[in-house]
C-alpha cells in the first residue's frame, strides 16, 4: 500500500504526524458540522476515533451533511461514516456509539475513556450546554461549534473563546446560560460574526430540542467542521 500521508508528512513533518496517529478524538454530534469535522482529522492521519450520534440519514440533510446521500437515507449516521473512514485509513481505530447520551451516561462515559480532544458539534442548546458543562467540570481539552445555519460568508468564521463572540444568537444563548452557572470564560469555540437574516429562521414544534431553525447553505456548516479540525490538529501537534 502506497503512504497516503506522504503529503500531509511532507507539510507538517513527520513528529506532528506522529502526533496526530498516536491521538484519540471524540466527535459528539455528527451532522453537516461534525461529519466534516471527524473525515478532516481521519484524512490528516488522526490513529484513533470515537464518534457519537443517535440519528438517522433524512432526505433533508442532504444539503449539508457529508454521508446523506440517497442510498443512505435512513441508515444510521455514524455507521454509514463509519464505513467511510475505514475506507479511507484502514488502520483507523475507530468506535461508534449510536445513541443520543443523556447526561449521566455521558459523565460517566467520559470517566471510562480518555481523549486527547473533543470536538462538541451539537446543534441544539441545552444538550450543547450540558456537553459544555461536563467537559469543562471534567477538565478535557474540547471545542464546541456554536450555529452554522443563517451564515453564507466564510471569511466572517472565526476561533475563540464563546465569551468574545459577536452577531451569533447561539452563542449568546450559550453565553446566558453558562453565566446563570457561574462559567464566564474558557470555552473555546467556532462560530461566525456574519449577522443571520431574520427571513431565513423557521419556527418548529418544539421537537428534537429545537424551537427554531436557521436555513443553511452547503458549505458554511462544513467550512465550521473544518476549522475545528484545524484548530484541533494545530493543538495536538503543537502539544498544547
Amino acid at each position: 500500500m502506497s503512504d497516503w500521508l506522504e503529503r500531509t508528512e511532507l507539510l507538517i513533518g513527520k513528529d506532528a504526524l506522529n502526533k496526530l496517529k498516536q491521538a484519540h478524538v471524540l466527535v459528539v454530534g455528527l451532522g453537516g458540522v461534525g461529519s466534516y469535522a471527524a473525515e478532516t482529522l481521519v484524512r490528516a492521519g488522526l490513529g484513533k476515533i470515537t464518534i457519537i450520534d443517535g440519528d438517522d440519514v433524512d432526505p433533508t440533510n442532504k444539503n449539508r451533511q457529508l454521508q446523506a446521500l440517497d442510498s443512505t437515507v435512513g441508515q444510521q449516521k455514524a455507521h454509514v461514516l463509519k464505513e467511510r473512514f475505514l475506507d479511507i485509513n484502514s488502520d483507523l481505530e475507530i468506535r461508534v456509539l449510536d445513541a443520543f447520551m443523556e447526561p449521566d451516561a455521558m459523565h460517566s462515559f467520559l470517566l471510562e475513556n480518555q481523549f486527547d480532544f473533543v470536538m462538541d458539534c451539537i446543534d441544539s442548546i441545552k444538550p450543547k450546554l450540558s456537553m459544555i458543562l461536563i467537559l469543562r467540570r471534567m477538565k478535557f481539552k474540547f471545542i464546541s461549534s456554536m450555529g452554522a445555519g443563517g451564515k453564507m460568508d466564510p471569511s466572517k468564521i472565526r476561533v475563540t473563546d464563546v465569551f468574545k463572540t459577536t452577531e451569533c444568537k447561539f452563542a449568546q444563548q450559550v453565553r446566558k446560560m453558562l453565566k446563570a452557572k457561574g462559567i464566564d470564560r474558557g470555552v473555546l469555540c467556532v462560530y461566525s460574526e456574519e449577522i443571520q437574516p431574520k427571513h431565513a429562521l423557521k419556527l418548529t414544534d418544539g421537537t428534537h430540542f429545537k424551537k427554531s431553525f436557521y436555513g443553511t447553505i452547503s458549505y458554511m456548516p462544513a467550512m465550521f467542521g473544518m476549522t475545528m479540525a484545524a484548530e484541533v490538529i494545530k493543538r495536538i501537534t503543537a502539544n498544547q
